[in-house]
């Protein structure tokens, strides 16, 4: 093996110096609230006298017990197949939406660019929270201006019933994060050399046969993106159903595996089920993820 010069161990000893803030912040911001929430999913909690009121309450190691109770658990299971179908109908109408108005605003003949971009970020701005409080208000009965107008043309809508709310919610999420996918398209598109535009047009070719041909295969390692982060964003909706869940019965502490998993914790005092179910969300997220990712990979090997 040949030694590093004075020179290349100089430089290894900066790399690694540039290197170790990065590598300390991640291994305490990342890896071990993962580690420590692995552990926690591994413990319960034992009393022991009459009716386990007798003693002080002592951890144990429980194995997979914890996973066993969240697989077995109707309500958790419940929750997943819940976000599963909201991300499968909002997920490609908000990507679709962002990638029209990225397209629409990035267009030749486009007028008043930066006020639109900005209005149509603008949501993004508001905190979740905020934004499940400003539309629960457009939404409740006798409030909403909304329920008010469908009522005056005889449609009798209910934004909250049973049938209806995972939709009220996904219209909150659309709103909050297209102007946010549409600024990650924007981007992407402001990388493409603007010779290609002008081939293409020379060429003859049309503005729709522009974006189809040009601006759309090369904006696709942005749509990759932002639909990953929409997949792991729909498994961690949280915000939504907790605001809206005292304006109506339909929203349980099950609606979602995340609010299970709070309620699980912070209502029930269960933190080691709490633990377990939150590392089967990321397990879940990470699976959902690279399976996109390997699914969109093959199919650009394939068109190639």
């Amino acid at each position: 093996m040949r030694r590093l010069t004075r020179t290349e161990a100089r430089n290894a000893r900066a790399a690694g110096g540039f290197l170790l803030p990065f590598i300390v912040l991640f291994l305490l911001s990342f890896i071990a609230p993962i580690g420590y929430a692995v552990h926690q999913s591994l413990l319960k909690v034992e009393r022991s006298g009459p009716l386990g009121l007798g003693g002080s309450p002592e951890e144990v190691f429980a194995g997979l017990d914890n996973y066993t109770q969240a697989l077995q658990n109707d309500s958790f299971l419940a929750g997943f197949g819940r976000v599963l179908l909201f991300g499968a109908v909002q997920i490609p109408l908000m990507i679709v939406l962002a990638t029209a108005l990225a397209l629409l605003l990035e267009a030749a003949s486009a007028r008043w660019v930066g006020f639109f971009r900005t209005a149509f970020f603008l949501p993004y701005g508001v905190p979740g929270v905020i934004a499940s409080i400003l539309w629960g208000f457009l939404y409740v009965p006798g409030i909403s201006p909304f329920v008010e107008m469908a009522q005056g043309v005889g449609w009798d809508v209910d934004f909250l019933a049973g049938d209806t709310v995972l939709w009220s919610i996904a219209n909150i999420v659309t709103w909050q994060f297209t102007g946010y996918n549409m600024l990650v398209l924007i981007a992407q598109l402001k990388a493409v050399p603007g010779e290609l535009y002008e081939a293409a047009r020379i060429d003859g070719a049309s503005a729709w046969q522009v974006a189809r041909h040009i601006k759309l295969p090369l904006i696709r390692p942005a749509l990759v993106l932002t639909t990953v982060f929409s997949i792991i964003g729909t498994l961690q909706l949280f915000a939504e159903p907790m605001v809206l869940r005292p304006l109506t019965n339909t929203i349980d502490s099950g609606y979602t595996p995340n609010l299970h998993a709070y309620n699980e914790a912070f209502t029930s005092n269960n933190q080691h089920a709490a633990a377990a179910e939150a590392v089967l969300l990321a397990l879940v997220a990470c699976v959902l993820s690279f399976s996109f990712l390997r699914l969109v990979g093959r199919g650009g090997r394939d068109g190639a």
